[in-house]
């Protein structure tokens, strides 16, 4: 607790004691003595609570919740590949959230999509590691996955009166809550339509203030028009690596509202209150190789050049329109590489 925030719980402390006399009953010695009382031991009650209980379970303050955008920054430059639009537009993002001189009137709000297998979910995992000193673990990490959080599209009315109940909670128990909404696409439409009151522009619900916590969507919607659209490109005669958000950005944001999924029709793009709509563009095979020496490197494993091609050229399998993108990214890998470097290295 801040002592900005004592002082302010001290004038208005002060100011309830006021009496019909006048305005000097403000400076009454016992009224000011309660108010000072009052802020001193609330004072005293965090800075203990922070001292002992905190020490040994998580709470919401910065011992727990580091943020280290730099360090994830560094994290997707080395381990994140083919995605230089995802850094390019992710760690502005977050540090402009963080920052001491943020001034934003609402939470952050941000869209992955992308094919399986770019990389949406290593990098939401990421962001949560690196914010937080439990990672995905923390208490204050909220993560709802596809139909196993909502499988009946029928029951979309009350599985949004459900969430917004559960967010407003999270909110409440910490403002610098992460919600992490995967296989969205999987999700019934208007599931996250009673959000919008709580994501809106300088709302606050029953004393709920959701403008510091985060809220990302993971998804495969559009994932084919990313492809289609960056195979033009190429085409073209656009080097992936000059390749733009705003070549993408405006067929996401159509893509999110039009097809299956919870986002279909939903009031949150309506109301304009996605910050960010990111594509993970598909992967090639150099993509592909990169992810495969990576996990080789996690076992310790540094094989010849042939034995990756060979783990690779066995599983990978290139768009039918382009011939040049992984269908399933690097999605397969984990498993095939484990066996590969516990059978044969």
């Amino acid at each position: 607790m801040s002592n900005d925030w004592c002082i302010k719980l001290v004038v208005t402390l002060a100011l309830c004691c006021l009496r019909p006399t006048g305005i000097l009953a403000l400076f009454d010695p016992l009224s000011m003595g309660l108010a000072a009382g009052a802020a001193l031991g609330l004072y005293k009650y965090e800075t203990l609570k922070d001292q002992t209980y905190c020490r040994f379970r998580e709470c919401c303050n910065d011992r727990y919740i580091p943020a280290d955008i730099s360090q994830l920054e560094k994290d997707l430059n080395n381990n994140l590949f083919g995605q230089h639009i995802v850094i390019q537009q992710l760690i502005p993002a977050l540090k402009a959230h963080f920052s001491e001189a943020r001034n934003s009137k609402k939470p952050l709000v941000i869209s992955f999509h992308g094919t399986p297998g770019t990389g949406k979910n290593f990098v939401s995992e990421k962001i949560a590691k690196r914010i937080y000193a439990e990672g995905i673990r923390s208490n204050y990490v909220h993560r709802y996955i596809g139909r196993s959080a909502f499988p009946y599209e029928s029951e979309a009315k009350h599985y949004s009166e459900r969430l917004l109940k559960e967010v407003r909670s999270a909110i409440s128990a910490c403002p610098r809550s992460l919600f992490i909404f995967d296989e969205v696409d999987k999700m019934p439409p208007l599931v996250f339509d009673s959000l919008t009151s709580l994501i809106n522009f300088n709302t606050v619900i029953d004393g709920v203030d959701g403008t510091k916590a985060i809220f990302i969507f993971l998804s495969n919607t559009a994932g084919v028009h990313i492809s289609d659209r960056l195979g033009q490109l190429i085409k073209g005669g656009t080097l992936r690596e000059d390749t733009k958000l705003s070549h993408f950005e405006q067929t996401l944001e159509k893509g999110a509202y039009n097809l299956d999924g919870g986002l279909k029709k939903t009031s949150l793009i309506e109301s304009h209150l996605i910050d960010h709509f990111i594509p993970f563009l598909p992967l090639e095979k150099s993509h592909v190789y990169k992810c495969a020496q990576a996990e080789f490197n996690a076992w310790g494993k540094n094989p010849k050049e042939e034995v990756i091609e060979r783990v690779i050229n066995d599983f990978i399998t290139y768009d039918r329109t382009h011939s040049i993108f992984a269908t399933s990214g690097c999605k397969k890998l984990v498993n095939k590489v484990a066996v590969e470097a516990n059978a044969h290295l």
